[in-house]
């Protein structure tokens, strides 16, 4: 059997040092590809291209990962900047929004992650929470908290009970996008899940499955992509 191509968004950095060489690179952490091949799938990195170019790119996986990452700019849901947002990523915002689009477009299996779930609720038309007020976190560093899933929902057939995840954002879905669905919450209300009901398989998770060992998110979409 053949195992399904996952495509995962990269980013740009304009300096990576690696032995001797310090210049721009396309970055992804490791655990994005290991946690696909985990799943079952091949893990394909898609760097920063003309949002032209996506639906073309996309003809070439089986399924999409929009990975988490910076801020997304308010521009893009017609919101002035709040003071905690971080600075904006014009190219990477552009590129990862013409691939959500088009796999939205195209019906091909998507997974947002983090950012990639806010991004989702934007390119819907939706809103988000620029700074949470009890983000407290240390800068770089996972903590972890419970979800739980909302009966019936696509999220609840693959995370049936409340679950422990790995976490780190300030930003968070607030009006839904067009068509989309909260389909996991925090103890304290925040939306930890959208969904678009009626799609293959269009699901965006708040938290970083990348960075923890339950894999059930991640072969839920390996077995759309394969379907």
């Amino acid at each position: 059997m053949v195992s399904p191509v996952i495509g995962i968004s990269t980013y740009l950095e304009q300096s990576a040092r690696w032995g001797v060489w310090d210049l721009p690179a396309a970055l992804l952490p490791s655990g994005y590809h290991r946690l696909v091949q985990r799943a079952g799938g091949r893990a394909v990195l898609l760097p920063p291209d003309a949002p032209d170019a996506a639906p073309e790119v996309l003809a070439s996986v089986d399924a999409l990962v929009i990975a988490g990452g910076p801020d997304i700019d308010p521009s893009h849901y017609t919101a002035p900047r709040a003071p905690e947002t971080g600075p904006p990523a014009p190219e990477r915002d552009a590129w990862e929004l013409a691939l959500t689009g088009a796999a939205l477009a195209a019906g091909v299996p998507l997974l947002g992650i983090c950012r990639g779930m806010q991004l989702l609720n934007v390119a819907r038309g939706g809103t988000l929470v620029q700074h949470l007020e009890d983000h407290r976190g240390p800068v770089g560093a996972f903590g972890a908290h419970p979800v739980k899933p909302v009966p019936g929902t696509l999220l609840a057939s693959v995370l049936p009970e409340a679950v422990a995840v790995p976490t780190y954002h300030h930003q968070a879905v607030d009006t839904l996008g067009t068509g989309l669905v909260a389909s996991a919450f925090a103890e304290d209300g925040t939306v930890e899940a959208v969904e678009l009901p009626g799609a293959v398989f269009t699901l965006g998770v708040q938290w970083h499955p990348e960075m923890g060992d339950d894999v059930r998110v991640m072969e839920a979409l390996v077995r759309a992509a394969g379907a």
